[in-house]
């Protein structure tokens, strides 16, 4: 062999070995850039994570002053404690993540995602609801497992998925040695930094984000200008035919004009059919009875029990299935929709309840039925929807009802107008136990 044929086999070896280390380099580039994309840096503290003002049109005052309770009264210097841990990325375990991670003011206070990403990119179970006007909420979360903010505040740290802490002391010592917040809780609570002093914080902070003054709010205050005559259609639909108020009204025949929630739950036929909802509940029973708030709160984020909703609270076979009725203002930068964010646009919510649902699902609500909505009626719902979009949220707001109208002519994966305009479907009875 000519000292010509000796080199190539080694000139190609040498190239072999550069493109090996260059698709290395390569995917290596793309993994970082991917755990960068699901791992966003917190949000930042801007103009919209301010505590908001009580003059607002629409606010409730007497209502806004009964649910301050009296063992964690507002004050200013509480308040911006509370702020300053909800962006504080060292409550979790590994300072990658805080409360508005999940909750980013810019979205008001939800994320954006189908369902919420916590620590090393863990995905949970469960849509990030709002955080806006949650003071008033009987109970938190879905599922209604805890029942005040300060019990709220407390699961996520805790969450293996979310933030990670092994308890909450963890997250306590991760900040104690801290000068700014020793002499901030100092100054607010007279005593050290403690767990239950740190909920408080959080909690004072979150019952200050009110959010009214909408152009519904005008329009209810008086000014019969302030919304278009599609959305005051919409309002007189969403009371009568289209049976919104069968879930967010104060009752039957009284409209709310405030929160629009009946502090219920309610099954109405999201995600059953993925899941053996009754071998869900066989095995959850035993969870349900230990009682153990922090089990179940895993449960709900991490596992297929998430399907089963209410029923982890209370074991009722009635409330398998059922999930808390959610408030409805802002809803333009709260989606995607319903409790595992599976409803991508307004008009596909409109059409879920629209066809009334149909699945053979023997704990649908008894109000989830065909309506048999035109569709410039599910329009005039969609534009009384958008009219409850506060003026902080006024631009982004337009821009998204702009783009989910586009998708609305396009993609309708919820539709069926034969179901729609149909008969309601009879409903299987429970299956035994």
């Amino acid at each position: 062999m000519s000292d010509g044929n000796k080199i190539m086999p080694t000139v190609w070896a040498c190239v072999a070995v550069l493109i090996i280390l260059m698709i290395l380099i390569y995917a290596g580039t793309g993994n970082t850039a991917t755990k960068a994309a699901v791992q966003p840096p917190i949000p930042k503290a801007g103009p919209l994570a301010q505590p908001r003002s009580p003059q607002q049109v629409g606010l409730p005052v007497d209502q806004t002053r009964a649910v301050i309770p009296p063992d964690n009264l507002q004050t200013p210097e509480k308040i911006a404690l509370g702020q300053k841990l909800f962006f504080d990325g060292r409550l979790s375990a590994d300072g990658t993540v805080a409360c508005a991670s999940c909750h980013n003011p810019e979205r008001a206070f939800t994320d954006g995602k189908p369902t919420s990403t916590g620590i090393h990119g863990r995905l949970g179970q469960r849509n990030a609801p709002t955080i806006l006007n949650a003071l008033y909420n009987k109970t938190q979360f879905w599922d209604g497992r805890a029942k005040t903010l300060e019990d709220q505040a407390a699961l996520p740290i805790v969450n293996s998925i979310e933030m990670g802490q092994p308890n909450l002391n963890a997250a306590v010592a991760r900040i104690a040695t801290v000068d700014e917040y020793k002499q901030a809780f100092s100054r607010v609570f007279g005593r050290p930094i403690g767990s239950a002093d740190l909920l408080r914080a959080i909690a004072s902070y979150e019952r200050a984000l009110v959010s009214f003054n909408s152009p519904f709010d005008r329009f209810i205050a008086g000014d019969k200008n302030a919304i278009d005559a599609a959305a005051q259609r919409g309002w007189d639909l969403f009371n009568t035919r289209a049976r919104c108020n069968k879930c967010h009204a104060l009752t039957e025949t009284k409209r709310d004009v405030t929160l629009f929630t009946d502090n219920d739950f309610h099954d109405i036929g999201i995600g059953i059919i993925r899941h053996n909802v009754v071998a869900l509940a066989r095995q959850a029973e035993q969870l349900v009875n230990s009682g153990d708030a922090a089990a179940i709160d895993r449960a709900a984020l991490q596992t297929d029990m998430s399907a089963l909703g209410r029923f982890l609270v209370t074991k009722k076979e009635s409330d398998i299935a059922s999930f808390k009725t959610p408030g409805l203002r802002n809803l333009l930068v709260t989606g995607p929709y319903f409790h595992d964010g599976s409803q991508v646009t307004l008009w596909d919510v409109m059409d879920h309840y629209n066809k009334g649902d149909g699945l053979q699902n023997p704990w649908l609500d008894e109000d989830i039925q065909p309506l048999a909505l035109t569709e410039r009626e599910i329009d005039d719902v969609v534009a009384f929807l958008a009219s409850l979009t506060s003026d902080d949220y006024k631009k982004p707001a337009v821009k998204e009802l702009a783009r989910q109208r586009v998708l609305s002519r396009t993609q309708r994966p919820q539709r069926d107008t034969a179901r729609a305009f149909g008969p309601k479907p009879t409903q299987p009875k429970p299956p035994q136990p």
